[in-house]
């Protein structure tokens, strides 16, 4: 086995506290199959489980163990939006295409909470809807707007003003936000195994610490090479690595920025000030141009997430900037002691779409949650598997996902500096509003 690809989860809350893997062995013989997936995060296992629904025999090579990736590191946060609003999307992409994707966006928690329940999946759900708030009282109106768009598509929204969101969230720092009623939180390396197991019931085979290192076309068809020169024969190959993407298919990688999103989690919280944050069990974010995203897990712990810098973390004082907004959120707390610290990489593509790509005959690119892995990752595969076994058959409906080609981001080499000079830059403009608010009065 190759040593780069044997290491062990990454410490995390989530690694802490999930159930148990199920076997995922790594591949040790040649094998043919219909479809292979390369990745095991939310898209290559929800591909893999809607396929195996379809009779479609599958195998799904992961590079380490499934889940190891964002999928295993988000914050849990089931938010069944795109970081475009449907009006936005509607200039984009026209009327009819837009709907027909934005109302399986908006039906992607729906899917999401509907695997847990039909699978038994322990994974601490928990459907209280998604606050999103601004300090700011300059930026409601765009969140009012956002909200009236939703609201005339059925979704439950609630308009919240500066008090109604103190109650909601036991802070006063805000001016006001929304709840779309939608959304909720999951433990998300626990959903991840739930699917990997439900996958596995219904014949998929798993393979972890299988990192593909060829892929060719060999007569009509794919044949992937794994660890000790193991193949696997396909007739289709879907590739899901999304913010952990290789140099395996040409070009990809270059395709996305893939940014580190830092996290951390308080001990469990006791006292009343503990129970006035975020009674109703809602998870939030902030509408800040680098977002704060927080919420309390099933055991009291409270939660904070956000951008960090481009390297991998190496110690506590790279997650200072996030305990130091929770202080500022929660003076009430005290001191707060922290348990764990964790970070993941997600997959940022330039105009902040999905991804799906058809570069070959019978191959399949999937990448670019652009921090809505859970929802929409989950709604991807499913649609993935759709198009793989009934395609756009009369009658039916389109594939929803824009099909595009691939392009490279200009200077990809350099994403680290873009990464950094973007972080610097939003900080500084958040930070100065910040500021011109509390001068306000807000």
């Amino acid at each position: 086995m190759n040593p780069r690809y044997s290491e062990a989860m990454p410490p995390s809350l989530w690694a802490a506290t999930a159930p148990p893997a199920t076997a995922t062995p790594a591949l040790a013989e040649s094998i043919s199959t219909d479809v292979l997936v390369i990745g095991a995060g939310y898209t290559g296992l929800s591909t893999a489980l809607h396929l195996a629904q379809a009779g479609t025999r599958v195998v799904v090579l992961e590079a380490r163990e499934p889940g190891w990736g964002a999928s295993g590191r988000n914050g849990g946060q089931v938010n069944p939006t795109l970081k475009h609003d449907p009006d936005e999307l509607r200039a984009l992409l026209g009327p009819e295409r837009a709907e027909a994707l934005i109302e399986v966006v908006s039906g992607s928690a729906d899917l999401v909470f509907e695997l847990i329940r039909k699978h038994g999946i322990a994974c601490d759900p928990v459907r209280a809807g998604w606050l999103q708030l601004s300090y700011d009282e300059k930026l409601l109106a765009g969140l009012q707007a956002r909200s009236r768009q939703w609201a005339v598509r059925g979704v439950p929204v609630e308009w919240l003003d500066r008090a109604a969101v103190a109650r909601r969230v036991g802070t006063e720092a805000f001016a006001g936000g929304w709840l779309d009623g939608r959304a909720g939180g999951v433990q998300p390396l626990a959903y991840a195994r739930g699917l990997l197991q439900a996958a596995q019931l219904l014949g998929v085979q798993v393979h972890g610490h299988s990192p593909v290192s060829a892929l060719q076309r060999v007569g009509g068809h794919w044949v992937a090479t794994g660890p000790g020169g193991c193949t696997v024969r396909a007739d289709r190959v879907v590739i899901a690595t999304n913010g952990y993407t290789d140099g395996l298919w040409p070009g990809l990688r270059q395709t996305v920025l893939a940014a580190n999103s830092f996290m951390v989690a308080t001990r469990p919280l006791q006292g009343d000030a503990a129970a006035a944050i975020l009674p109703g069990g809602e998870t939030a974010s902030t509408s800040q141009r680098l977002l704060l995203y927080f919420r309390k897990d099933a055991q009291g712990r409270l939660l904070m997430g956000g951008r960090g810098h481009f390297s991998d973390p190496v110690g506590a004082p790279d997650f200072v900037h996030l305990e130091r907004s929770l202080a500022l959120l929660f003076p009430g707390l005290g001191p707060l002691q922290y348990e764990y610290r964790w970070a993941g990489r997600i997959a940022i593509t330039r105009d902040f779409m999905p991804h799906v790509h058809e570069p070959a005959p019978g191959v399949t690119l999937a990448l670019g949650c652009n921090g809505r892995g859970i929802a929409l990752c989950t709604s991807l595969g499913q649609q993935i598997a759709r198009r793989l076994t009934a395609g756009d058959l009369a009658g039916g409906a389109p594939f929803p996902y824009p099909v595009t080609r691939m392009r490279r981001i200009p200077l990809h080499g350099l994403q680290r500096f873009y990464i950094a000079a973007g972080v610097a830059w939003y900080s500084l403009l958040d930070q100065l509003e910040a500021s011109k608010s509390r001068l306000a009065g807000g």
